[in-house]
């Protein structure tokens, strides 16, 4: 059963329920009324028929009294009998205006209020059937062992009665039948933004996710529905952008992935081959071989650490975390870029504090200071240079790595921080790595409550910014900038927020 037919089915039910409680306060109300009307005409011709009984009997004990003249007021059909105590009829008269033979009341036995000296009022049938019914008066005497009654037929009454039931019900029945087709056209036409929406519905599960269903608006309980179903269809719209720009993200990860892992592995596979061809007779050529199969063999294990390393950022695991001093950090990174690259050793500038203490997981932070860092002596030119510097901002810890290199153009900078991506479209191994190094310096740093951002303007250079919120005070003292550290490249990161604003040259 549709809703459009329930509804209607429950408004004409309702209102078919209070037409019929309402037909029979009327009906039993005027009922009412004509039977006390009857009651007194019944008190009224007491006195007129006792005068005609008595003197038909030719009685003159009754104490009746009154007018004779008011009989001729009596109703038509009018009836009166006097009995004794034993219940012999003494006197009838039964008043008729005309030659038509009027029916006579069926009196019980035994009668009621006959021996009581009061007066008592009932309703009885006819000696014609009940087709016809009289309203009958009972008064005893009991002091002079009479009965009197009188009765009043209830013709006029039955008929009034029939006649406002017969209207009730038509008038009920044309009611419920205008009602209903108005009904139906009401609800047809409420129900018909519901239709719509589901239309909508129907087009949107077809794959339509920009569509919105109408109206849309707070004042409707419809308009209401179709708000929330709206926000409901934008949330859906947004998880399946969401999950169609992951899935690309994965495809093009499994891709780049495949790409870098491919290289090394051809390298392994080749010098494999000339390995097997003779070069294990050539000392010089074994030499070369087995040197270049180390080297592939190694880079294809960073990548995988790296990849390991991302991995476990992204299982949302709670790190451990302890006070750092990210100025003692940043320094020994500092310093094993200058190491590392002695001929840049020049460019590189450094400006912290003594201290700066931080939250988070000390091999970590090294590797996000020495990616950037390490990031941008490989992507400048000799002396170009490279500034360093970490400070306070606000309840954070801000580190830059600024560069005055060729810089990124928008289109690159938006997704330096993606897995494998380069900005190099030749993914040369002389120009970087695998494009793994910013995208770990994201993880770490989101996996640290920071922020990390780029800006860069193509030509002039780039800037890395790193917010890290700031930690306790150490128990112990900072400590001084140190000569040795761990290798970023290798040790496992952890994760503090961090903002990035340093960019050098393509990223890796």
């Amino acid at each position: 059963m549709t809703l459009r037919l329930r509804l209607l089915l429950a408004l004409v039910g309702l209102v078919a329920v209070a037409l019929l409680i309402a037909d029979a306060a009327t009906y039993f109300s005027l009922r009412s009324f004509l039977v006390d009307r009857v009651d007194q005409q019944l008190g009224e011709a007491r006195t007129p028929v006792g005068f005609d009984l008595a003197a038909e009997a030719q009685l003159s004990d009754v104490p009746l009294g009154g007018d004779t003249r008011r009989a001729r007021q009596l109703p038509p059909g009018t009836y009166g009998e006097l009995r004794d105590a034993a219940g012999e009829t003494l006197a009838a008269v039964t008043y008729s205006y005309s030659d038509v033979e009027q029916p006579t009341p069926a009196l019980p036995s035994p009668l009621p209020g006959a021996a009581s000296a009061g007066i008592t009022l009932f309703s009885t049938g006819s000696t014609a059937g009940e087709s016809v019914r009289f309203r009958v008066l009972v008064q005893g005497f009991p002091d002079i062992e009479r009965v009197f009654i009188v009765a009043v037929p209830l013709t006029d009454v039955q008929q009034t009665l029939s006649r406002l039931l017969f209207i009730e019900l038509l008038v009920t029945v044309l009611a419920l039948a205008g009602l209903g087709a108005l009904s139906w056209w009401l609800v047809k036409r409420e129900l018909r933004p519901l239709e719509a929406m589901a239309t909508t519905a129907g087009v949107i599960a077809a794959g339509d996710l920009s569509r919105r269903v109408e109206p849309a608006e707070p004042k409707t309980e419809v308009g209401r529905l179709g708000l929330a179903l709206n926000r409901m269809l934008g949330q859906i719209e947004q998880a399946f952008d969401e999950r169609r720009r992951s899935e690309e993200k994965l495809r093009r990860f499994v891709a780049d992935a495949s790409h870098e892992l491919r290289t090394p592995l051809t390298s392994v596979r080749g010098y494999a081959e000339v390995f097997r061809r003779g070069a294990r007779d050539d000392p010089e050529d074994l030499e070369t071989a087995m040197r270049r199969i180390e080297d592939e063999s190694r880079r294809m294990g960073v990548m995988v650490d790296e990849l390991l390393l991302l991995a476990r950022l992204g299982e949302g695991r709670t790190p451990e975390r302890a006070p750092v001093d990210l100025a003692r950090v940043v320094a020994d990174c500092v310093g094993d870029a200058g190491l590392a690259a002695p001929g840049r050793a020049a460019d590189l500038s450094l400006e912290a504090p003594e201290s700066l203490v931080v939250t988070g997981d000390d091999a970590q932070l090294r590797q996000v200071v020495a990616n950037l860092v390490g990031n941008a002596v490989r992507h400048t030119p000799e002396g170009t240079p490279i500034r360093v510097r970490l400070g306070r901002e606000g309840a954070a810890a801000r580190l830059s790595v600024a560069d005055e290199g060729p810089g990124l153009a928008p289109e690159h900078a938006a997704r330096v921080f993606e897995p494998f991506y380069r900005a190099d479209p030749s993914r040369a191994r002389e120009t970087g790595g695998a494009g793994l190094g910013l995208a770990i310096v994201a993880a770490i740093v989101a996996d640290h409550g920071g922020t990390v951002d780029v800006e860069s303007v193509e030509g002039e250079g780039a800037t890395f910014v790193v917010r890290l919120p700031l930690g306790p005070a150490p128990a112990s003292g900072s400590g001084s900038p140190s000569a040795s550290a761990p290798s970023a490249a290798d040790t496992p990161s952890g994760g503090v927020g961090v903002r990035s604003a340093s960019a050098s040259a393509p990223a890796d």
